[in-house]
């Protein structure tokens, strides 16, 4: 492939799904795979990829940056993660991250990226080394510190690290437990040939399967992308945050700010309201998103309108404006954390 770029891959495949059929019936396992897909397609669409293929069960995507690719592999776990079990069974997703050539879902990055995903476990997302080398070192705190291993992901030409909750585990060796099996042609070593989701004819589909990435029906709280001006465009949008004596920006070398009370965070907050990874603030496509992370919520103040409370939620920062992490904005309170587009 001469001509192709190299790209972050994502790689992801809902599990579990054909296990529900004999349970609740083929049109209804349909509809819990796809809710599952759509907080997936969200997920990428948050962090700026796009779709090169999609099936009932699984999808391709690719970044132009590995930040991107990360944070959607990390949101796309979670936001899975936090649908309530259907009859009974929770819906579990795994993924793969790597970087290397990819055109219209095809390429040795695409590859990469499936070799990685069938030594991943249910509700695990592993990244290849050339995805962790090229992250900013605000989402490189997402993975794990050491590389992962087991017989399988010692034959890959490339040492691989854990994204996400499991990143932080004491043991560098995965469970030699088999993996499950490719529920879907996009996620195996030998895929069906696959048109992309735009080439794709919806009079091919099988029953029940999308021909593109349609808007959910049913999703957590919507982040609407907020108004931005001729002087704001999103592209060349900058934030500005003040914390006590500090001031941080958000841009395009600085996609994501991390708040909380461990020393960790590029913002620590001291006061023990604070949970120890209370939330972040993401720099997307369409301007700036705080998304809340903590037990007590954060409390944000915009424009001078009335103070909203996140719990678990996002919220666009149009600024300017203040939040408080486990405590009202209206506090007289070193903490208190500025904002503003500059």
């Amino acid at each position: 492939m001469p001509n192709s770029k190299h790209l972050c891959v994502l790689v992801a495949e809902i599990v579990g799904g054909d296990r529900l059929v004999t349970r609740l019936g083929e049109e209804e396992t349909t509809r819990a795979v796809e809710r599952c897909m759509n907080r997936v397609d969200l997920a990428i669409g948050g962090s700026g990829g796009e779709i090169a293929a999609r099936d009932r069960s699984a999808v391709i995507a690719t970044f132009e940056e590995c930040d991107g690719g990360v944070m959607a592999a990390h949101e796309a776990i979670e936001r899975v993660r936090k649908l309530p079990p259907v009859s009974g069974t929770q819906m579990r997703i795994r993924v793969a991250v790597h970087y290397g050539e990819a055109e219209n879902g095809i390429g040795g990055g695409v590859d990469g990226a499936r070799r990685i995903l069938l030594a991943c476990d249910v509700d695990q997302c592993l990244a290849s080394a050339p995805v962790v080398e090229k992250l900013s070192l605000a989402v490189r705190k997402f993975t794990s510190a050491d590389t992962f291993h087991d017989d399988f992901l010692d034959k890959l030409p490339w040492p691989v690290f854990m994204i996400g909750a499991q990143a932080a585990s004491s043991t560098s060796s995965l469970s030699p437990r088999r993996r499950p099996e490719p529920s879907s042609p996009l996620t195996s070593l030998k895929p069906i040939a696959q048109p992309s989701v735009a080439q794709k004819p919806a009079a091919q589909l099988p029953v029940a399967q999308t021909p593109a990435v349609q808007p959910p029906t049913a999703q957590p709280p919507a982040v609407q992308p907020p108004a931005t001006s001729a002087t704001h465009s999103p592209s060349r949008l900058r934030m500005r945050l003040k914390h006590q004596q500090d001031t941080l920006f958000i841009d395009g070398n600085r996609p994501v700010i991390l708040l909380g009370r461990e020393l960790g965070n590029d913002i620590v907050i001291i006061d023990p309201r604070a949970s120890r990874q209370h939330a972040r603030i993401e720099r997307r496509r369409e301007g700036f998103v705080l998304i809340d992370e903590s037990t007590n919520g954060c409390f944000v103040a915009i424009n001078g309108e009335e103070e909203q409370c996140l719990k678990g939620t996002a919220l666009p920062l149009t600024g300017p404006g203040r939040f408080g992490c486990g405590f009202s904005s209206q506090e007289f309170e070193d903490d208190i954390v500025f904002f503003e587009l500059v």
